[in-house]
């Protein structure tokens, strides 16, 4: 007699729903603030991040929480490394939204899953099988369409893959809960994004007290909008099945596709058959993983 399959934690979906649906719809938030520089608006989400993973920490009776993971060893570098790697990725994200390049920001999270096939074997020194090694190439055919037909390599795109999936790595590596990583990393960027918003306070070109009420409101809600995503999808990982979080990873992507589109961008022909390229190795690559899967089952 087959056992009882164990019931979904409506919880943890509401919640992994909840992060991927908010990631997927930021190119809209972000779109309101291209008025605004992308280094300052990427400072603000560090410092506002900051106020809002601290407060909620104090809130939890946990202040001391962060601190006593930093006292295992290599988790500042390691953390040093991830914060570099995610302010890296957001402000590339956020250039790509405020100069119409949605529709690329959207091909680097659909590339992610690829890129992090590419990692286990580079990094981790896993092998792949016949099936992913298929989609790779499909992936990097895509690539080289993207490149040859456009006449310029997809720079935005691979950034943000790269960047998320080594932030990802470390991640994963570092022992340290979701909501205390995320609190030092913001502790270790705090300086220099107080330093540079100064800076541009300085030199007359800061935004925040200058733009009106709704941007200074938009720059500081930012913080919590970064911050409440990650909160949810921890919250999801630990309940749902690691199959089910595969297959809702690619409801961001999907999301901001639609949303470039809505915003306006041009989606001409040789971009589409580049990201036909990708879609039909996520389609490989997911179809192993199902395969494998039911076969284990």
């Amino acid at each position: 007699m087959s056992s009882p399959v164990p019931a979904l934690d409506r919880r943890g979906l509401s919640a992994a729903l909840f992060a991927y649906v908010l990631w997927g719809l930021f190119p809209l938030y972000w779109y309101l603030l291209r008025s605004v520089p992308a280094v300052q608006t990427v400072a603000h989400r560090v410092l506002w991040c900051a106020v809002f993973v601290f407060g909620w920490l104090a809130l939890r009776g946990e202040r001391g929480s962060p601190w006593r993971s930093l006292a295992a060893p290599r988790v500042l570098p390691m953390l040093a490394a991830s914060s570099v790697l995610i302010s890296a990725n957001w402000g590339v994200y956020i250039w790509a939204v405020t100069h119409g390049r949605v529709l690329d920001a959207s091909l680097g999270y659909f590339m992610g899953p690829l890129a992090n096939v590419l990692v286990g074997v580079l990094v981790l020194r896993e092998r792949l099988r016949g099936l992913q090694w298929c989609a790779v190439g499909l992936a990097a055919a895509g690539v080289l369409w993207l490149t040859v037909s456009l006449g310029t390599l997809p720079w935005v795109s691979l950034a943000l893959a790269t960047s998320f999936c080594l932030y990802g790595l470390i991640r994963k590596l570092v022992a340290v809960g979701a909501l205390q990583g995320l609190a030092i990393e913001s502790g270790i960027l705090l300086l220099p994004a107080l330093a540079w918003l100064a800076w541009s306070e300085v030199r007359g070109e800061g935004a925040f007290g200058h733009g009106g009420l709704t941007s200074d409101a938009l720059l500081v809600f930012g913080g919590a909008l970064t911050a409440l995503p990650l909160i949810g999808f921890a919250y999801g990982a630990r309940r749902l099945p690691y199959s089910l979080l595969g297959l809702l990873q690619y409801l961001s992507p999907t999301l901001q596709l639609l949303c470039g589109l809505l915003l306006g961008e041009p989606f001409p022909r040789d971009k589409l058959v580049g990201f036909s390229f990708i879609w039909m190795g996520l389609a490989v690559y997911a179809a192993d993983g199902w395969f494998r899967g039911r076969r284990a089952a």
